[in-house]
């Protein structure tokens, strides 16, 4: 090695597997002793991962070491993820949902289109690429950490440097900023419209009585099938890719499994066959939680030094954007009554965070003015079934314009 050359580690599959737990099991233990990352859903891969991060950032700046790592776990995992959540996207189910989930959906929809919008156009206003609008909107807002770690890849091979780095610091911001936001925007709406909280002994009508849906219980069977149905949605996902690519038209690789899944989920449910989809979830969010932290420990933070103005002030616009819109839009959209109110804040966690920051929102709100059995339904609906697969598809569209 000659003189100011950095030394860099090549990691293996099997080195970068055993890193990836370590990373898991840090970020558990991390989180049960730091009272403020539990309060925020900071999730543990997020924490294993960055700690690790911030380490090879100083090994880096001090020109110590660098490393690199193989990536074929991760995308497999990546593959996995994206696959569960496309088996989550059933009509059925939005349809049995009701009139509110789908408005909540229109809402959520809408809110992905303006934060792409305002995040290119700030980003062009400091001359920066404008895929950086992308990263710093729904990709890591709505999106949020496993967004983030598919997407920022994607964005660096269309010309966005650091973009996995971007994301992902930006979905952390999210997590943080919804949290903080939705309960100004609920009580200055109960105020301004002078709403109160009705009370209720039973569901509201557009919401369906699920008191009596049945148990699923996870067992080897239900396992196997959940792998195998799997397994066959990422083959045949990947195999439509490549024959769309001898086409000349060039989509992201998880997209392909995504959908395969999703038209496999709505045949099944048509016809009556059980795929395990408990299973699939368990499968998807196990997943999750390995990508998560192989994306992140090779995140090279030193990539946004010179990002930090522009990428604050899109933040910033951000943050005023889910306020006004919960304010304005959802809130008029979701029935102008206490029920919108509680969604419009849960709107704030679930459009700058994740759905876990959403449901801790508005448990403050209702446990302050009364419950809301319609807002408990309709948020996490959308958020554990259909928004991410809404985000995934507008993203890639988004990055086909600009590319």
């Amino acid at each position: 090695m000659s003189d100011g050359e950095v030394l860099t580690y090549h990691l293996d599959m099997v080195t970068t597997l055993g890193i990836a737990t370590a990373l898991l099991i840090a970020g558990h233990f991390i989180k049960k002793i730091v009272p403020f990352l539990e309060r925020f859903y900071i999730p543990s891969p997020v924490i294993g991962g960055v700690f690790f991060a911030l380490m090879t950032f100083a090994l880096h700046e001090f020109r110590i070491c660098d490393f690199t790592y193989e990536s074929g776990l991760k995308d497999v995992f990546m593959m996995a993820f994206f696959t569960s959540i496309g088996f989550m996207a059933s009509a059925k189910i939005l349809v049995r949902g009701g009139i509110g989930v789908l408005l909540f959906l229109v809402c959520s929809t809408l809110l992905i289109i303006c934060q792409n919008l305002a995040g290119i156009s700030i980003a062009s206003l400091f001359g920066e690429h404008p895929l950086l609008g992308i990263a710093a909107g729904s990709v890591s807002l709505s999106g949020g950490h496993g967004t983030s770690a598919a997407f920022g890849p994607e964005l660096e091979k269309f010309g966005l440097s650091g973009g996995l780095s971007i994301s992902v610091a930006c979905a952390t911001f999210g997590l943080i900023a919804g949290s903080v936001s939705g309960g100004p925007v609920g009580k200055l709406l109960l105020a301004k419209h002078r709403i109160s909280c009705k009370k209720q002994d039973s569901v509201s009508d557009d919401v369906p009585n699920n008191g009596s849906s049945q148990v699923h219980h996870i067992t080897e069977g239900s396992l196997f099938r959940a792998a195998l149905v799997t397994a066959l949605s990422i083959m045949t996902g990947c195999l439509a890719v490549k024959w769309l690519s001898g086409m000349n038209i060039i989509i992201p690789a998880y997209l392909g499994p995504m959908v395969a899944a999703s038209l496999i989920r709505n045949i099944t449910d048509h016809t009556g066959h059980d795929i395990a989809i408990p299973s699939i979830d368990i499968i998807g969010k196990i997943s999750l939680q390995f990508f998560l932290a192989m994306a992140l420990m090779s995140m090279r933070l030193w990539e946004l030094k010179e990002l930090a103005v522009p990428l604050f002030s899109i933040l910033a616009a951000q943050c005023v954007i889910i306020a006004l819109f919960s304010y304005f839009i959802t809130f008029r959209i979701m029935g102008k009554d206490y029920d919108a109110a509680v969604i419009s804040c849960g709107q704030c966690g679930f459009g700058m965070g994740a759905t876990p920051n959403a449901m801790a929102n508005m448990d403050t709100m209702t446990a302050a003015n009364g419950p809301s059995p319609k807002a408990f339904f309709v948020v996490p609906m959308v958020g554990a079934l259909f928004i991410d697969f809404v985000n995934a598809i507008l993203i890639t569209g988004f990055i086909k314009i600009l590319s």
